[in-house]
């Protein structure tokens, strides 16, 4: 995720539809739905709590920022993996140690393969350095080697990954330009695909195999994508998609797409990530990535949490089994920027986008429902 624009052009319903969705789309799915996947992507906590961060809980209490987060919800935690950042986290070392303290919690784990030295999204798919100049087939045995090698490492030590990401929101591919789709040729994405897949499976066979796109938008961009890569054969366990009302519209598409790509694929569906602002205001001086709300949630701690609680809502009752939250606990602190090349010198762009305020304190109206 960084701060990009799909150009949507839908508009975002007014509240009063959007709350008739929400009540009338349980009557359309089995009322014995629920979300198992009660996520949160907490890949810049292992920096901030590094660099003396406090979290607090809706008491004040100073506690674990995992710990406050399994106390709403979350039962899952999503960790993004960088082949070899400059700043050195998010890369292997960084995740495997982190790792450990998440499944000591009892959560679950989900690996978010980037393959790349930084922010894989739908504009930016760059390579890692390692591998600038390797061609089509060479990428086929990065990637299995690097999954592999990331997988088996987190197994060794009892982490073993209960799912992973073979890619990060790859609308239109990955490992740019060799993997990425041109003239909707799907066959280099696929042998990627493919290869993290086959990798994924060797190290650990009960580990689910998550592609994500941020296709949440329409259909039509749903289908165009997943129908490429089933055409060329490509597996996949779990369809996950990016969810944000400011870039992708209606909480009517995300139900749509949701249950479209649930029917359409036989494939289990998750929203990988998802987000909303309490303020408009910024806490650092990085401009925020997103400075606007959408109709209906005002910018306050009850804006968020509603607009959170709604996207649950509609992800289960369109047949999800999963929400993720995008970084939570991304709260400023200096040191512990965006640029992976300049994490000291740059600042958070997704500061009022946390349930943390700029203090540590949560959002106390924001919680993670099955």
């Amino acid at each position: 995720m960084s701060a990009y624009s799909l150009g949507c052009t839908a508009k975002v319903l007014t509240a009063l539809i959007l709350s008739a969705i929400t009540l009338s789309a349980p009557t359309r799915v089995s009322a014995a739905n629920s979300l198992a996947m009660l996520g949160a992507d907490v890949s810049s906590a292992q920096r901030a709590l590094d660099l003396g961060a406090k979290y607090y809980d809706a008491s004040g209490n100073a506690r674990d920022p995992l710990d406050i987060l399994k106390g709403l919800g979350v039962n899952y935690v999503r960790l993004r993996v960088w082949n070899n950042p400059a700043s050195g986290y998010d890369n292997k070392a960084k995740v495997l140690a982190y790792a450990k303290t998440v499944k000591a919690k009892g959560l679950r784990l989900l690996i978010d393969f980037h393959y790349s030295d930084t922010w894989a999204d739908p504009s930016h798919q760059r390579k890692p350095a390692a591998w600038s100049g390797h061609a089509i087939s060479q990428l086929q045995t990065d990637v299995y080697d690097h999954t592999y090698d990331v997988c088996t490492a987190l197994k060794a030590q009892g982490t073993a990954p209960d799912s992973v990401q073979i890619g990060n929101e790859i609308n239109v591919g990955m490992l740019w330009d060799d993997g990425k789709v041109i003239n909707n040729n799907f066959t280099n994405l696929s042998l990627l695909l493919k290869a993290g897949y086959n990798a994924t499976k060797a190290c650990n066979g009960g580990t689910k195999v998550v592609i994500h796109t941020a296709d949440a938008d329409s259909d039509e961009h749903a289908r165009w994508f997943y129908d490429g890569i089933t055409a060329k054969g490509v597996k996949w366990d779990i369809t996950g998609l990016s969810y944000y009302c400011i870039w992708h519209g209606s909480l009517a598409n995300l139900y749509n797409v949701i249950a479209d790509v649930k029917s359409r694929y036989g494939k289990d569906v998750v929203v990988a990530e998802t987000a909303y602002p309490f303020t408009s205001a910024d806490a650092d001086g990085t401009a925020n990535s997103v400075t606007s709300g959408c109709s209906g949630y005002p910018l306050t701690w009850e804006g968020q949490a509603t607009n959170f609680t709604d996207v649950q809502n509609t992800a289960r009752n369109a047949g999800a089994i999963g929400v993720f939250y995008w970084e939570p606990t991304w709260y400023a602190v200096p040191g512990n920027g965006w640029d992976p090349a300049n994490i000291q010198g740059s600042g958070d762009g997704w500061d009022n986008m946390a349930v943390f305020d700029w203090t540590g304190h949560v959002n106390p109206n924001v919680r993670w429902t099955p």
